[in-house]
């Protein structure tokens, strides 16, 4: 056991100098570690986003939740259902069911334009019909402040997320959508779901004042339990009176996702990596001038018996240290910056904005920490190598 021993002993001591040499060069190390530090932060930055829609879109649905939509639609902008289509979508076996009926929404989907807060500008809105079993089918569902919209009646109840992004959708707010004004009476959440973006208002309503007639785009139902999943779209898409396609709610808003997801990972990978370049370049000038500065110390070490593997190990450690505290304050700056920050961006698939938060992850955090190893690893390699190949002799008669 002694070998071991001593070559950890060895290494201990070339890093401890190494370590206790930064103050003579501080200048170089700060550049590395803050220059880690921008590009942790910018990873976990830009990745938060992704996480953030992601989340708000898992926490659309539930397991004994479905949706129907007419066959071969993406979304509900392109579907289409009849009042009597949807009656016997609210009569297949597999829903949940109460005293006043079954658990089964028609629902109608249109686009409004409402200002921004933040910049005043006119984005695109959801505004939802609902029938009265929607309160039921989302169980997440809960007013926290006002009251519901009265059935029959123009009002109109707003998501959280709507509320805090959108101007106007404030409780005693008259939202004014064409020639029609609409009061908004309630502020309603589910959870941090899709739905706290939308406007909701009664679907007989909405029909009117659109000229829809009675008709519909989607169905949200709330299934007897998970496992009735299969009967109840097997009772639908084997009846010839209907042509649709039944979800589960938890995979129809995990496709809804993968547009924007699928951009920010297509722009924030190549910045990340040219960011890590960047950083990698830095920690080898950092490297090197620990390097230049210890030219004597190294040489005196080799010649006291020091290995050539103790000295390429200490600098590869003062390297990945000096990366982790990089990392370190990256991740740290992006948990404080980002997470939780709110934000809203479009939903390609209904082509109206959706209300998130961003969502710094442990696995975001963890991905930042090995991107910051990677960066002191590849920073401390090269300068390693030539620590350890000094001539002793040359070395020593360094000044």
């Amino acid at each position: 056991m002694a070998g071991p021993i001593n070559w950890i002993s060895q290494i201990a001591s070339v890093t401890k100098f190494g370590l206790l040499s930064i103050p003579q060069r501080r200048g170089s190390v700060a550049a590395a570690v803050f220059g880690i530090a921008g590009v942790v932060a910018v990873l976990v930055g830009v990745f938060s986003i992704a996480a953030g829609f992601r989340k708000v879109m898992a926490n659309s649905g539930s397991p004994d939740a479905a949706i129907v939509l007419r066959s071969g639609a993406d979304s509900e902008m392109v579907s289409g259902l009849s009042r009597e289509q949807t009656r016997l979508i609210a009569d297949a076996p597999g829903l949940a069911r109460t005293p006043a009926g079954p658990l089964a929404s028609a629902e109608l989907f249109v686009i409004i334009n409402l200002p921004k807060k933040t910049t005043g500008t006119d984005v695109n809105v959801p505004l939802r019909g609902v029938e009265r079993a929607a309160f039921q089918v989302r169980d997440r569902l809960k007013m926290v402040e006002g009251r519901p919209f009265e059935w029959g009646k123009n009002e109109v109840i707003a998501g959280v997320g709507a509320a805090h992004e959108f101007a106007g959708l404030r409780v005693g707010d008259m939202m004014k959508v064409g020639r029609y004004e609409w009061p908004v009476v309630g502020i309603f959440s589910t959870g941090g779901g899709a739905a706290e973006s939308e406007v909701w208002t009664d679907a007989k309503v909405l029909q009117d004042a659109y000229h829809r007639g009675d008709s519909f785009q989607s169905v949200y139902v709330r299934l007897s339990s998970p496992a009735a999943f299969g009967q109840f779209k097997d009772a639908l898409t084997t009846n010839p009176r209907l042509n649709v396609k039944v979800d589960r709610q938890d995979d129809y808003f995990a496709d809804q996702s993968t547009g924007v997801t699928s951009l920010i990972n297509y722009l924030g990978y190549p910045i990340a990596a040219l960011m890590a370049v960047g950083a990698i370049f830095g920690a080898l000038n950092t490297m090197y001038s620990s390097v230049a500065a210890r030219t004597r110390e190294i040489a005196t070490l080799r010649a006291l018996g020091f290995g050539r593997g103790a000295v390429v190990v200490s600098v590869m450690l003062e390297s990945v240290v000096l990366a982790l505290v990089g990392g370190a304050i990256g991740a740290t700056v992006a948990y404080v910056i980002f997470n939780g920050f709110q934000a809203a961006t479009m939903n390609w698939q209904s082509f109206s904005e959706i209300t998130f938060a961003f969502a710094v992850t442990p696995h975001l955090l963890s991905q930042g920490t090995l991107l910051a190893t990677l960066i002191g690893v590849v920073g401390g390699l090269l300068p390693a190598i030539r620590a350890a190949r000094l001539p002793i002799a040359a070395a020593l008669r360094e000044l």
